[in-house]
């Protein structure tokens, strides 16, 4: 896999500098600083713009990482060249997926099952020739062993909305059963002193 990034870093490098690249720049958008609760999922946004049209059979994406503490490196966690080529070794065997759509210029990831081993700055790096240079986008993940208070907070006032309107509802529905049960005796009371009228 390593083989490939270098490749084409190496082959992108060599036609940048005999000028057959007119390089024009590649900005690299993330969602920045993402968290996750251990042993749940989580999507890795990242998209591009580039002024080039985009040609899928150039176009290269690499994810890597960086932990936040000490520790081994994970210089390659998945490389998109035409098609995914997910990490066979490591931390991210298995673990992370393609969820982009390059065409519309969308590199997302998602990881499966995140551990605390996760936690750390993911890059996302895109060439899409003569598009070479740019930005390289980054996301923070941090996997906590709870949700947050504000999420919970979030979700509880979700829970305690939805309760409520089902309640209303509920209320509703049966005051409209119980006006409409009592109307019908109302109109009977009334109609039978006109019987008794029409007797005299």
């Amino acid at each position: 896999m390593m083989g490939l990034v270098c490749a084409h870093l190496m082959v992108t490098l060599l036609l940048t500098a005999s000028g057959w690249l007119c390089v024009v720049g590649m900005r690299v958008s993330t969602a920045g600083d993402v968290q996750a609760v251990n042993g749940t999922d989580v999507r890795l946004r990242c998209t591009f713009h580039t002024s080039a049209p985009v040609r899928l059979s150039s176009l290269a994406v690499s994810w890597s990482f960086r932990p936040f503490s000490p520790g081994p490196e994970e210089t390659q966690v998945l490389y998109y060249h035409e098609k995914p080529v997910p990490n066979h070794e490591g931390r991210f065997k298995g673990k992370a997926e393609w969820a982009g759509d390059a065409g519309g210029r969308d590199v997302s990831i998602v990881l499966r099952k995140v551990s605390f081993q996760f936690n750390g700055t993911f890059s996302c790096q895109v060439w899409n020739p003569p598009d070479v240079h740019g930005n390289i986008g980054q996301v923070r993940l941090r996997v906590v062993s709870t949700a947050s208070f504000s999420e919970i907070v979030i979700l509880s006032v979700a829970i305690g909305g939805s309760i409520l309107l089902i309640l209303l509802m509920f209320i509703i529905i049966t005051s409209v059963r119980h006006c409409h049960t009592n109307k019908n005796p109302e109109q009977n009371c009334t109609r039978q002193p006109q019987k008794e009228l029409m007797m005299w």
